[in-house]
């Protein structure tokens, strides 16, 4: 009965008597008064995860699940004539990330926690987050995504720091929410920096706000606008700020458990997330200097304090700055920047290994001199880092680099968002696996008619429960007898959302021509375009378009249908990822550097279309090739090409059977649903472009999905592949890869 006192004590009313936001409410205070009284991870060094996002997501259900109330929680609310679900609903979505960065950060504090490993991550409290998408008229539009409450998750620390930056200072307020472990009684904390001065009312029309305005505007967005010199320098105030924080933070912390300075590394580490936080070097330095360290004896401390995580490929995801920038907001840690530059260019004076390089601060470099460790996210990327991308520091710092394969936390990705399927393995194996997700190998024995029956039953269970939400959210009928296709993930030339389309309108032809799939197709969308980023958006218009073409087409709409999910979140992937059966992972080889939505879809049973890129490599090595389909250009061919800049689109334009999927583009069809200079846009892309080569691909990409549908029809032999795939994915739990972290890096 603890949640009747609860809603007794909050609201003097009976469970049946509350509202859903009523019920929420009670939960989380329940939660958040057990875990106050939980005790921190303890041990000789802290970590400090730095990471410019955290897409931690609803934190209801997997509180109550890592606090071992779900079960009592479950049963009290359904005595009582209630559905957990609905308080759960009432939740409102943190804005804290975009995507699978924020989302790994996330998943990184669970096992972290649940592994009992001393450990915070530190970021910032964005207001308004990324942004909330809207479509109208076939596009994309960006609205502010409010989601603090009075009542929250968050707790305000009577911590405060001060500031500097060039032209005055400001206040910054610290925050946190806890993080239970997994059944393990303590807990760790995200600290989130807030700037005291934030004033959300600069915001006006959709996410326009002054960038000039500092004092009020640091903390409202996630990845400001960069389109523009005002949104460059902001993002480097917004980044500065972030990591001066934390920088006082720590040394806070290691003064009051009674070290000194000098000893920052032997009691503290620092993860640096991706490029956004690399000013944590040059400003923890500063901030040692202050104390009296001398600047080369500081920079050596530092250096075996941060290790540093490459989670890209691509070039212009590498964080480059002006000098000037950097100048313009705080010149005294420009100024460290500069020595740190001129130290290192004592030993290696190359071009290619200069921190600062014709006025220009290039952040990964820093990192990789004045960290100890570099890691990539999967095998196949570490591999590409140290042979091309990264190879002038391999060449000269092989110790340092080293590869950690991403990894998801099971807790949320089977048990919260799919109980059912989390009975049925819980059932065979036992509930070690929630802990220890290698033991999901055992699974592999449960392969009677019996079993395989009730996996199918499961997935057509999530079918239903996604198709009930969408009618209901979004007034979209869809059928639960179709094939689920599904490609969830940020909107990216790379990722190849265009490759997709292009099936899609061959698809829509064959059918025109009498051509019908053996059972309807729904192909499910969900993705967020960059504000600036105007050929993902143009991609975004395209699909809203086809998917009103196919609806307005009698002789199609009931054999396709196309759903692009508004505002994907991570609510939505919980609702999208049990659901799925085919798992659209189509990047261009050599391009993503893992990937941990090929991770969740397979754990929930969904099967593989993809190309040998990112962590797709390893799910391809575990699964055997009968249980994935795998299509396209090797990461070695397309390197290749690129190096040898002979890739021409036109010459696969010339060819017929190409030409006529991307001149549907401009269509009638389409041109009356849509935007003649956006469609434009997209098709003289891929005629003269196509820099992610989405039409080399394209014929096998098409031929494969095919066979993949097809195979689909032998439904025993269909569950059998998805029984294969949950089984095999226990090798990619967070669990292990933390555990990887703390052996081989950060030694807590």
């Amino acid at each position: 009965m603890m949640l009747n006192e609860q809603t007794r004590r909050l609201w003097n009313k009976s469970i049946q008597e509350c509202d859903d936001r009523e019920m929420y409410l009670a939960l989380q205070q329940l939660c958040k008064e057990r875990m106050q009284t939980m005790p921190r991870v303890q041990g000789k060094r802290k970590l400090y995860y730095l990471s410019a996002e955290f897409l931690i997501g609803r934190l209801l259900t997997c509180n109550l699940i890592n606090l071992g109330l779900y079960d009592a929680v479950a049963a009290e609310l359904k005595a009582a004539g209630k559905n957990i679900a609905f308080a759960e609903e009432a939740e409102p979505e943190p804005s804290l990330g975009n995507g699978g960065l924020g989302r790994l950060a996330a998943c990184f504090l669970d096992s972290i926690a649940t592994l009992n490993l001393p450990g915070d991550g530190v970021g910032l409290c964005y207001h308004y987050g990324l942004f909330e998408q809207k479509f109208y008229q076939n596009k994309q539009f960006e609205q502010p995504d409010p989601w603090l409450e009075p009542k929250s998750w968050l707790e305000k620390e009577a911590v405060e720091f001060t500031v500097p930056f060039a032209n005055g200072s400001v206040q910054a307020e610290l925050y946190s929410i806890d993080v239970p472990g997994y059944q393990t009684g303590t807990k760790n904390k995200l600290r989130l920096f807030d700037l005291k001065t934030v004033d959300g009312s600069i915001v006006a029309d959709g996410i326009e706000f002054d960038k000039e305005d500092i004092v009020h505007n640091l903390t409202l967005f996630l990845y400001p606008d960069d389109s523009d010199r005002a949104g460059r320098l902001l993002r480097v105030y917004q980044q500065y700020f972030m990591v001066s924080c934390a920088a006082q933070l720590i040394l806070k912390e290691l003064e009051e458990a009674g070290h000194r300075a000098e000893e920052l590394a032997e009691y503290a580490v620092i993860q640096i997330n991706d490029t956004h936080p690399s000013m944590v070097i040059p400003e923890l330095i500063r901030l040692l200097m202050q104390k009296g360290v001398e600047f080369k004896k500081a920079a050596e401390i530092v250096s075996r304090t941060c290790a540093y995580t490459n989670h890209t490929i691509l070039a212009e995801a590498l964080e480059k700055w002006p000098l000037k920038s950097l100048q313009a907001v705080s010149p005294e840690m420009a100024q460290i920047v500069v020595m740190l530059d001129e130290l290192a260019k004592e030993k290696y004076p190359q071009k290619e290994l200069a921190i600062l390089d014709d006025g220009i601060v290039h952040m990964a470099r820093m990192d990789m001199h004045y960290g100890f460790s570099v890691n990539g996210v999967a095998a196949l990327h570490t591999e590409i880092l140290k042979e091309s991308e990264l190879k002038p520091f391999y060449d000269i710092y092989p110790q340092k680099f080293n590869n950690k394969t991403n990894g998801i936390t099971f807790r949320r990705w089977i048990s919260a968002c799919n109980p059912l399927l989390d009975e049925f393995i819980t059932e065979r194996i036992g509930d070690g696996w929630k802990k220890n997700a290698e033991q999901l190998e055992q699974l592999k024995a449960f392969n009677s008619q019996e079993d395989l029956q009730e996996l199918l039953h499961i997935k057509q269970t999530a079918k239903n429960a996604l198709a009930d939400y969408m009618k209901h959210a979004f007034d979209v009928t869809v059928n639960t007898n179709s094939v689920f296709d599904v490609q969830i993930k940020r909107l990216h030339e790379y990722k190849r959302q265009q490759m997709n389309l292009l099936y899609i309108i061959w698809k829509y032809k064959q059918i025109k021509a009498g051509n019908l799939p053996p059972r309807p197709i729904t192909f499910f969308f969900g993705a967020k375009a960059a504000p600036a980023y105007i050929l993902a958006k143009d991609i975004i218009h395209a699909l809203l378009c086809l998917a009103q073409v196919i609806r307005q087409d009698p002789q199609v709409s009931p054999w396709l249908n196309l759903v692009f999910v508004e505002n994907y979140n991570v609510s939505k992937a919980e609702k999208m990822i049990p659901a799925a059966d085919v798992s659209e992972q189509i990047s261009l080889a050599s391009k993503e550097a893992s990937g941990t939505g090929n991770m969740k879809l397979m754990l929930n049973g969904a099967i593989t279309l993809g190309t040998l890129d990112g962590a797709n490599v390893e799910i391809a090595e575990r699964v055997g090739q009968e249980n994935i389909y795998l299509f396209g250009k090797q990461s070695e061919e397309v390197i290749a090409l690129y190096q040898a800049g002979t890739y021409s689109s036109a010459e696969y334009y010339a060819k017929p059977e190409i030409a006529e999927l991307i001149d549907f583009l401009l269509e009638k069809p389409m041109l009356q649903c849509g935007d003649a200079g956006c469609l434009g846009r997209l098709y003289q892309d891929l005629t003269h472009k196509d820099w992610f080569m989405a039409l080399p691909d394209l014929i096998d990409y098409i031929k494969v999905k095919e066979q993949m549908f097809a195979d689909y029809e032998n439904r025993t032999q269909w569950a059998q592949k998805m029984l294969v795939n949950i089984s095999k994915a226990g090798f990619f739990s967070s669990d292990r890869t933390i555990a990887q972290y703390q052996q081989d890096i950060w030694k807590l």
